[in-house]
């Protein structure tokens, strides 16, 4: 009996300067424990002409979690923050009752050479009691983050708990995000050591699950929470993500989440009438697509 629920393939998706992949939400998956969003950005290369220009853009009812695995982004908010993010470092932007931000290519790498772009952009949604809580901004370096070995495989904890550690990153809710790179075959078990739904990126690679070949691009949720395993083949580069479900639907617009639609509706008309706090500085606006 197969523990595999779903087998989602990324769907591409053009954004401007980038072709995207979308994993989350999917008709069939709309969330996976409080994870909502998930876009797979690249690999693609960046150079003249080419460079990441995201403009000033709105969140509320989420927190933002950027993963990179190539190259840099600078990371400016209406809260004052100005950070960039490297390979393996996370940004975790609390949007609580409403922040706005920009990400752009650093200065220092606008000046005619080519670079790798790769990484993931990634959505959390709040619980309903943190939905309008004051924005906040966490950035924390790779070498901040749990690590450990297990035979050759090799285990980052980037964001909440699992297999008996806790990420510094200050999550609201019952989560995990690891991220998982083999040299050989290895035999993965999650059973006592992650709690909840269970998500699977894979990045690089092919796992084999029940009696599936999974290789990269798609992304799996096990049947059952707490528990699954897979043989990992050689050279294969994963993401677990899930954790607890939260007892509320949530709805989505836009760049918007929240257990209200009658919210959705107040940070829409905020957005059009840009009454939102604006990123210091920057007078860049996106517009906000008024179907969906």
């Amino acid at each position: 009996m197969s523990n595999i629920d779903l087998i989602i393939e990324e769907r591409p998706r053009d954004i401007g300067d980038f072709l995207v992949g979308r994993l989350l939400p999917f008709r069939k998956k709309r969330m996976v424990g409080p994870f909502i969003f998930i876009d797979h950005m690249g690999p693609t290369k960046m150079g003249p002409e080419h460079y990441m220009d995201v403009g000033q853009h709105p969140h509320i009812g989420l927190a933002t979690l950027t993963f990179l695995l190539e190259g840099e982004v600078m990371h400016k908010d209406s809260i004052g923050t100005e950070q960039k993010i490297a390979p393996g470092s996370v940004n975790w932007m609390i949007a609580g009752n409403g922040v706005t931000h920009t990400e752009r290519t650093p200065e220092e790498l606008r000046h005619g050479s080519e670079y790798m772009m790769h990484g993931y952009q990634i959505w959390v949604a709040l619980p309903k009691d943190k939905e309008d809580m004051e924005p906040e901004f966490h950035h924390f370096d790779r070498n901040d983050l749990p690590r450990w070995k297990d035979e050759t495989a090799e285990f980052t904890l980037v964001a909440g708990k699992g297999y008996g550690k806790e990420s510094p990153v200050p999550v609201h809710s019952e989560l995990f995000m690891v991220e998982i790179k083999t040299q050989d075959e290895y035999l993965l078990h999650t059973e006592g050591q992650l709690f909840g739904e269970i998500g699977i990126c894979v990045v690089e690679g092919a796992i084999q699950a029940c009696e599936h070949h999974v290789e990269k691009g798609n992304m799996l949720v096990s049947k059952l929470d707490d528990a699954c395993s897979m043989t990992l083949l050689p050279n294969t580069h994963i993401i677990l993500f899930g954790g607890q479900q939260l007892p509320e639907e949530r709805f989505i617009y836009w760049n918007f989440v929240s257990s209200s639609n009658e919210k959705l509706e107040e940070a829409k008309e905020r957005w059009r009438k840009k009454s939102f706090p604006k990123v210091k500085g920057d007078d860049s606006y996106v517009m906000m697509p008024e179907a969906q």
